[in-house]
């Protein structure tokens, strides 16, 4: 690295996916980074008080078109009742 060349830099990606209940929606939703082959830094899920899975999946590495091609492949699914991405 020169003086002329900027660090590079890591940019945080998080996924969020709400899905009707359906457990088995995790594991296709981290079958997708596992394809890529891509460890998320963090994965969260739970059961909200409406029996509504939520997800949370923050990821580096990933591009923001990837990310955006996985959040509507993962859309397509009829358990997931909403699915994007944000910045960290």
């Amino acid at each position: 690295m020169t003086a002329a060349t900027p660090p590079l830099t890591t940019v945080l990606l998080c996924l969020r996916v709400s899905t009707d209940g359906d457990p088995s929606v995790l594991t296709r939703l981290l079958g997708h980074f596992h394809n890529l082959n891509v460890t998320p830094r963090r994965v969260v899920a739970e059961f909200g008080s409406n029996s509504h899975l939520h997800v949370q999946v923050d990821v580096s590495g990933v591009s923001e078109q990837r990310l955006s091609l996985i959040t509507a492949k993962v859309s397509q699914n009829p358990s997931v009742l909403n699915a994007y991405w944000h910045h960290l």
